[in-house]
């Protein structure tokens, strides 16, 4: 029997050491540091820098922005050795080609779901972006981030599934419900935030263990 392919992870959100031990000892396969200010887990360049020091090769490195403009990129990429740049707000496809073009990185498009029409939309980045990542739509509220928010989406709306680029699945993660969410979406890959924290932007090294230790456990693998 071949064996099925293991699901990678991604820990987002990091900003502290420890965090940043866990995430790598539970075998992650991406950190992510989140460089949008409004966001609890906000992190600046110089912190990124010095937590990238403690991640092994092999592991990636993912900035995370939201509507960043060229300056903002540029100053974070001349501190911080990002393998990969997560784009999580409004950007076109046009911008997202741009920013690939502009700074050598892959780019991971957000594509922020809620119906049908919302996968569809995916369909603008096949050509330009290098990753998806599919999270829940952000609640109608002023205060409501682009992502983080710890909602979860119908995952059956990617059931059954197959886009022409690698894709993660967002939204709603913690450990006890990953292993649904794989197996009814087919999802490579998953990423979590707020469900591996005990407070917003506080992340707990136990909970990070268990969510990777979840993804790892037999149950957790791709249709």
């Amino acid at each position: 029997m071949t064996a099925m392919p293991a699901i990678e992870a991604k820990i987002c959100g990091l900003s502290t050491a420890e965090s940043v031990a866990a995430a790598v000892a539970g075998g992650a396969a991406y950190l992510g540091f989140n460089f949008y200010k409004p966001s609890p887990r906000y992190v600046t360049a110089t912190n990124a820098a010095a937590l990238c020091t403690a991640i092994p090769p092999g592991v990636a490195r993912v900035g995370v922005f939201v509507d960043a403009d060229d300056a903002v990129l540029a100053a974070v990429l001349a501190e911080v050795p990002l393998d990969l740049l997560q784009l999580h707000g409004s950007e076109t496809p046009e911008r997202v080609a741009a920013v690939r073009r502009r700074f050598a990185r892959p780019v991971m498009k957000a594509i922020a779901i809620a119906e049908p029409e919302d996968v569809a939309d995916a369909e603008r980045y096949f050509a330009v972006a290098d990753r998806l990542l599919f999270d829940a739509k952000p609640p109608r509220r002023p205060d409501a981030l682009p992502g983080g928010n710890g909602l979860a989406f119908d995952w059956r709306l990617l059931a059954g599934r197959r886009f022409p680029l690698p894709w993660m699945l967002s939204g709603g993660l913690d450990a006890a419900t990953v292993g649904e969410a794989v197996r009814l979406t087919g999802a490579p890959a998953v990423d979590v935030s707020s469900g591996v924290e005990r407070a917003p932007g506080v992340k707990d090294p136990a909970k990070i263990a268990a969510f990777l230790a979840a993804v790892r456990a037999p149950g957790a693998r791709a249709c």
